[in-house]
């Protein structure tokens, strides 16, 4: 095997492991956030923030990284990354009020920013015409959210106490990013390829492809990790399953969700970023739809009487939809980052971060909002009203400020 086609390989092996295990650790409130709750005696409103606060730091340091990606070399702000988040994870068995978790999620979130780094670092090391594959694989480390909901539960209940979680994550952490430094090489410099100015980096800030691109990964990111931290406690409490069967079933989610990022950037190769992207909102707009009908008895006169019905999706059909969703929202995230790559191949790492932030923040605000509104309306399935709104909001911005794209 060619020398520079093996370590191709070999980074994009490395970057997706560690990234990987960064999402499975930014994720990690989506399971322990229900034994902290009890622990509390949190109402929604303030779960949803506990769960958030990762996603809030991580979203934040995403454009600064993607700067320094840029300016300094995306190996080296990769593994400081995640060697600096290892003594958070550590540290957070020993929080016992509601502002100590707090501000440990805030630490351990930074891990979260590793995305708008790993991302032109992987697409470096490919051609154009492969660098969306490249990056899909890559982003397939969303997976992690999925690895958390099979191992934190495994963890719990062998070991009877949450605290056993953070420890052992803190040890894989430190693992893989020791790993990830000796399995890892410099990015590849471009021919004639001059240092960017911080000015010209932060303008970027204000292009309005960047702007558009951020609002739609602010849905297909931000959905993704809105709903991945919200679905056990939704389970839970919507359909009364216990933390590990609940946690199986949002890992339907979570899953295909991650690992067919890959396909995603596949198809976005192939077909063009606009029509993926056009596709993945259509169906996320038919899913949410159905998915936000809430549970209702209803009672109907009828010229024999009174008719009860019961309307409403039984935990089979929800977790289909979901599947369905996690699919969609997986293709959309790759498909989104194509654009970025065709447009912004010199600055990847600061586009990245800027649209990563926003996808970021979308997935900080999502379960809070969720949280609000379910303390406000009583209505657990409003989180997927609210879902549906973004989605149409998209799909009219798409149709308006995208056309030149929709034909090519």
């Amino acid at each position: 095997m060619d020398s520079e086609v093996r370590k191709s390989v070999t980074v994009l092996t490395s970057s997706t492991i560690s990234f990987v295990t960064c999402f499975m650790i930014w994720m990690v409130f989506a399971v322990l956030g229900l034994p902290i709750k009890q622990q509390l005696h949190l109402n929604e409103t303030e779960f949803g923030l506990l769960t958030a606060m990762p996603v809030l730091s991580g979203s934040l340091i995403r454009v600064p990284l993607g700067i320094w990606a840029d300016r300094f070399g995306s190996r080296i702000v990769f593994f400081l990354v995640m060697l600096v988040c290892v003594p958070a994870v550590w540290l957070l068995e020993y929080a016992h009020t509601y502002s100590q978790f707090l501000w440990i999620a805030l630490w351990l979130g930074l891990v979260g920013g590793s995305f708008s780094v790993g991302t032109p670092y992987v697409a470096k090391w490919f051609r154009k015409e492969r660098q969306g594959l490249a990056m899909g694989i890559f982003g397939a480390g969303n997976a992690g959210a999925a690895l958390n909901k099979f191992l934190a539960p495994v963890l719990i209940t062998a070991y009877g106490c949450w605290q056993v979680v953070p420890r052992v994550y803190a040890v894989i952490l430190l693992v893989i990013t020791v790993l990830f430094w000796f399995f890892s090489y410099p990015e590849p410099k471009a021919a004639n390829a001059k240092q960017p100015s911080l000015k010209a980096q932060l303008l970027l800030m204000k292009n309005p492809q960047v702007l558009k691109y951020s609002q739609l990964y602010s849905v297909v990111f931000g959905g993704y990790v809105g709903i991945s931290l919200w679905m056990v406690s939704y389970y839970v409490n919507e359909y009364r399953f216990d933390l590990t069967q609940a946690a199986l079933l949002a890992a339907c989610f979570s899953l295909p969700g991650g690992v067919l990022r890959a396909f995603g950037g596949w198809l976005s190769d192939k077909y063009g970023a606009y029509k993926v992207t056009w596709a993945v909102m259509w169906v996320c707009w038919v899913a949410f739809f159905l998915l936000s009908y809430p549970q209702t008895q209803m009672s109907i006169r009828t010229v024999s009487g009174h008719l009860d019905m019961h309307i409403g999706l039984n935990a089979t059909v929800f977790t289909v939809l979901l599947f369905v969703v996690g699919v969609a929202l997986a293709i959309g995230k790759a498909s989104v980052f194509k654009f970025i790559s065709d447009e912004f191949p010199e600055d990847m790492g600061t586009v990245s971060g800027v649209v990563g932030l926003a996808g970021g923040l979308g997935g900080f605000l999502l379960p809070i909002m969720f949280g609000v509104l379910v303390d406000w309306t009583g209505i657990r399935s409003s989180s997927f009203m609210l879902m549906f709104g973004t989605v149409c909001i998209s799909l009219i911005w798409m149709h308006f400020s995208l056309k030149k794209q929709k034909h090519q």
